[in-house]
């Protein structure tokens, strides 16, 4: 409990515990980042190393805070998470396979570099490739997962994939560190499922009964800090994994959500610290700036190996590309095993700069890619296809619109209600999509006419432009990633789609995007709320004496 006073502490005195400069520089770097088309976590990146090179040092609050950061993204990460995603083959049989492909591939390629007469080579020998190689075949949980939350695809078949992926590759990162720290868990970590077990029916009525307030903030804390991460460090196991595994117990709960939606902010602070840490973890030189942008340029192989793999599973070219985009990256977890090989003596400190380094060139890789991914695809699809096996998995498929007059893409309460308002005047012509496959499975439930896909499935448009849309009148875009539906608004215009295109935008300037792209109908979703609202109040003014209502 003292840790967890002392972490709220800190957070309500951040602008006090950051030094000014600090600060500064990581706004800068950050809006540098944000307006070159990166994610602000690479700012982040550059500004550690560059508070490296003015001789900051790494305190006890940048270590608080990447603790805390990295605990409440797991958290948050479990909150979002199905248990049964992670026994599917092509979720833990590819998250393996590609681990010891890389790690092998890797380790052939760094056994060929340490001839070349490095100094960073000096004390090397293959078991050291091997051990580097096993660093690389990570991919960054906090990156992917804020790739995902930005594109607003976190629950499609992709994201929910390379999520699983992750998990898998956790669960191997500590393994790996309880071995090599020589770190056995202690005997009551076997108590920890029986406890979490009969503790869970009480932490969820407390979570129902929480509120809406900053008791739900409170509360998420300490679910994350307390129950998660310091009960399994209490044992011997890794606090991370801690949160993860407390996060997934409230996966299928409404207040789950909600939970993680109120706990963005904070997390997302405190891992600036996480970034800021990374790059202050050491002194670069030309030697280690050259090496950290050889292995940036293998990244592909990375890359190829994960399309390689996933369609070896079954899974579409399309999903197997988006995924393997999304894990192009290196981790934070190599940083970790890079760290126990320091300490043990296997390796010298100047390997953890170039890793670090080398994680920081793999973000601005990747960030790119994944910004365009729909658009790359698009243009490389061709080639790709003839990688798919002739059976695919059956949730992984485009499907028919059929006779359907009108289409809503994304079912979420807007797309519901949508859905619902035309469902009365249409019938069953009406017709919605979603990459959700949970969400699908409860709108059949209800009887309502909704199957599973993509908006941003190229092939899904390639598929529509080979039949007749006479039938189609109206097309409604209701996702709530903005990136997603003007995706498909240039889609649409793509196979000269002749009937009415709608969309919903948060900000005045996505709306002038949208009818940019062929939209005729842009609404700002705020104004329409309020609207649909005022006629709400107003039938109920026609219908009851209005001075009674008005008290006048």
């Amino acid at each position: 409990m003292e840790r967890l006073v002392i972490i709220i502490y800190i957070f309500e005195k951040f602008l006090i515990y950051m030094d000014p400069v600090w600060l500064s520089i990581a706004f800068i770097f950050g809006f540098l980042a944000r307006t070159i088309g990166l994610p602000p976590l690479v700012g982040y990146l550059v500004a550690g190393f560059v508070l490296n090179f003015i001789g900051a040092k790494a305190g006890e609050f940048v270590e608080v805070t990447s603790e805390v950061g990295l605990a409440l993204l797991l958290f948050t990460i479990g909150l979002k998470l199905k248990i049964r995603n992670l026994i599917k083959p092509e979720i833990w049989g590819g998250a393996l396979t590609h681990m010891l492909s890389v790690t092998i591939l890797y380790g052939i390629i760094l056994w060929g570099i340490s001839f070349m007469g490095l100094r960073l080579f000096a004390i090397y020998d293959w078991k050291l490739s091997l051990l580097i190689a096993f660093s690389f075949s990570f991919s960054s949980t906090v990156f992917a997962i804020k790739i995902l939350e930005r594109k607003g695809e976190v629950n499609s078949l992709h994201g929910q994939t390379a999520i699983g992926v992750l998990i898998i590759q956790d669960i191997v990162a500590v393994i790996f560190l309880v071995i090599a720290a020589g770190n056995i868990p202690s005997i009551y970590a076997l108590l920890i499922p029986p406890v979490l077990f009969l503790i869970r029916p009480l932490l969820l009525h407390i979570l129902k009964r929480i509120g809406h307030g900053e008791l739900l903030i409170l509360y998420g804390l300490f679910l994350a800090l307390i129950v998660g991460a310091e009960l399994f460090k209490a044992v011997g196991l890794k606090a991370d994994l801690g949160a993860l595994v407390v996060g997934m117990m409230f996966a299928n709960q409404k207040k789950g959500k909600e939970l993680a939606d109120v706990l963005l902010n904070f997390k997302d602070v405190f891992l600036i610290g996480f970034f800021l840490s990374i790059g202050l973890s050491g002194s670069l030189n030309i030697e280690i700036v050259l090496l950290s942008l050889l292995f940036a340029v293998i990244l592909s192989l990375k890359t190829i190996l994960y399309f390689l793999v996933f369609t070896r599973f079954r899974l579409r070219a399309r999903t197997s590309v988006h995924t393997s985009f999304v894990l192009a990256n290196y981790s934070e977890f190599g940083l970790i095993i890079a760290a126990v090989a320091v300490a043990n003596g296997w390796i010298t400190g100047e390997w953890m700069v170039t890793l670090a380094l080398s994680l920081a060139f793999s973000f601005v890789i990747s960030s790119p890619i994944n910004k365009y991914a729909h658009s790359i695809y698009a243009l490389i699809k061709d080639s790709l296809l003839r990688f798919e096996t002739a059976e695919r998995l059956i949730y992984d498929r485009t499907i028919d619109i059929r006779d359907a007059e009108m289409l809503i893409f994304g079912m979420g309460n807007l797309g519901t209600a949508t859905y619902d308002q035309l469902n009365k005047r249409y019938g069953k012509k009406v017709l919605g999509l979603d990459y959700n496959e949970d969400k699908v499975k409860k709108h059949q439930k209800a009887n309502r006419n909704v199957t599973h896909d993509d908006a941003t499935d190229s092939e899904f448009w390639e598929y529509v432009s080979t039949k007749p849309l006479d039938q189609l009148k109206l097309v409604m875009l209701c996702m709530e990633d903005h990136s997603s539906n003007i995706f498909a608004a240039e889609r649409l215009v793509a196979i000269n789609f002749s009937g009415i295109v709608a969309a919903t935008a948060l900000f005045d300037d996505e709306i002038a995007e949208l009818q940019a792209n062929g939209v005729h109908s842009a609404y700002n979703l705020y104004t329409e709320a309020g609207i649909g609202f005022a006629d709400h109040i107003c039938d109920a003014l026609d219908t009851c004496d209005i001075k009674q209502v008005t008290g006048n």
